[in-house]
């Protein structure tokens, strides 16, 4: 097991390459189980869950290769309908296997998905979705059992807008027969790509970008090669680990556009930002403003980067509210930064941070962004910190130590006998 050694203090500076981002290349590697052949997906991030999703496919018969950030799949060979326990119990992504399954070969058997450690996502929106396109279902022994004669567009209204939710059903529609219309749909830029790579693969969907979808079936759909977009999520860490550490950092391959909330609270902060093209440029030279944030569905403040701006606001001078409305108990990482010496208190889904003075310690790794939370903590404390589970970061971040050390920070990767 993995852990990282950081001493805190360093300026970051430099330039840094977000890559392609973790939950589109999750939503999209699935989509090859609805056509034969040879998939190309680019700007593909070398992390954990991709290497996961490809064992799980490759369960089923898919080939799966990943050179530098391009993906190959090749599902010429599909020998399985099951996607297995074994597999799915490591990432809550694997449930997207589901739609293209039933779809394209009328059965399922999905195991119930796992996840991050920070409160239930239960899968009943997939489920309904599903039952009203005509699949039948039922829940055997911890199996999603799936299997239909043939799916039929209907009207599906989200009570809530769910991403997983909305890119199940989006790629069991495409193949059904009639027309699907979604409403409330997620608007994310990960539902939006994953449209659009339906549509290059010969589907009809129109509204994209919209929270009304209106799919018309077709019989069949081809193989593509695609361009994943950047991670935001990723971006929005290291333009924060910027302010936090008063640097200068040109963050690049990123689409600014999908990090208008985040941009909008750093300017708030007191940071210097400088878009250009698909570049971001963030300066800080003082300590930050307090500001409250809420988490909302896109294209508000995205929860997956609530714990890293906790992290930032535990360098102002006076107090800020984080509230988060998506996952309200997802908030593993206080404790562990409580040991580096910040105050915080808790008042349900609201944190209350107050500036503070951090210094080095052990801490423990909870989730893939708590993680990256204590990272960024670690980096602003006085002398040394130890982050343990780093398998959670390493998840969803590719070669964060080595993207933070080229910018100047202090940050090994050592081996480690502790849990």
């Amino acid at each position: 097991m993995d852990k990282f050694v950081i001493e805190g203090g360093q300026r970051l500076s430099g330039r840094v390459r977000i890559s392609g981002a973790k939950n589109a290349t999750l939503a999209l590697m699935p989509m090859v189980l609805l056509a034969p052949g040879v998939f190309r997906l680019h700007n593909t991030p070398n992390i954990r869950d991709v290497w996961t999703m490809s064992r799980l496919l490759g369960e089923m018969g898919v080939h799966c290769e990943l050179n530098g950030d391009e993906l190959f799949l090749d599902s010429s060979n599909i020998t399985s309908h099951e996607a297995p326990y074994e597999q799915v119990k490591k990432m809550r992504a694997s449930i997207n296997v589901l739609g293209p399954l039933i779809a394209r070969y009328g059965e399922a058997k999905v195991s119930l998905p796992g996840g991050c450690a920070f409160g239930p996502r239960p899968v009943d929106l997939h489920l309904k979705g599903l039952e009203k396109l005509g699949a039948e279902i039922t829940i055997e022994n911890g199996y999603i059992l799936a299997k239909t004669n043939g799916l039929r567009g209907a009207k599906i209204h989200f009570d809530i807008s769910s991403v997983g939710a909305t890119e199940n059903i989006l790629s069991a529609a495409v193949l059904a027969n009639g027309t699907t219309l979604l409403t409330n749909a997620a608007l994310e830029p990960e539902v939006t790509a994953l449209a659009r790579l339906l549509v290059k693969m010969g589907a009809k969907i129109n509204g994209i970008g919209t929270n009304m979808l209106e799919i018309e079936g077709v019989k069949e759909l081809h193989a593509v090669e695609e361009e994943n977009i950047p991670d935001r999520i990723e971006a929005a860490t290291f333009l924060i680990a910027a302010a936090m550490t008063r640097g200068k950092v040109l963050v690049e391959n990123v689409n600014p556009y999908h990090l208008t909330a985040v941009i909008s609270k750093l300017e708030e902060a007191g940071c210097s930002i400088d878009v250009t093209g698909n570049c971001i440029s963030v300066e800080m030279d003082e300590a930050p403003r307090p500001t409250d944030i809420t988490t909302a569905t896109y294209p508000g403040f995205p929860t997956d980067s609530q714990a890293q701006w906790l992290a930032f606001m535990l360098l102002a001078d006076g107090s800020s509210r984080i509230t988060d409305t998506i996952y309200h108990t997802r908030f593993h990482h206080v404790p562990e930064l409580q040991r580096l010496g910040a105050k915080i208190e808790m008042a349900e889904n609201t944190a209350l941070v107050q500036g503070s003075v951090l210094s080095g310690a052990t801490v423990m790794s909870a989730d893939l962004r708590a993680s990256a939370c204590l990272i960024l903590a670690a980096l602003v404390a006085e002398g040394r910190s130890e982050i343990l589970r780093v398998y959670h970061l390493d998840r969803g971040y590719e070669a964060i130590e080595k993207k933070l050390a080229g910018l100047g920070a202090s940050i090994e990767r050592v081996k480690t006998e502790e849990y």
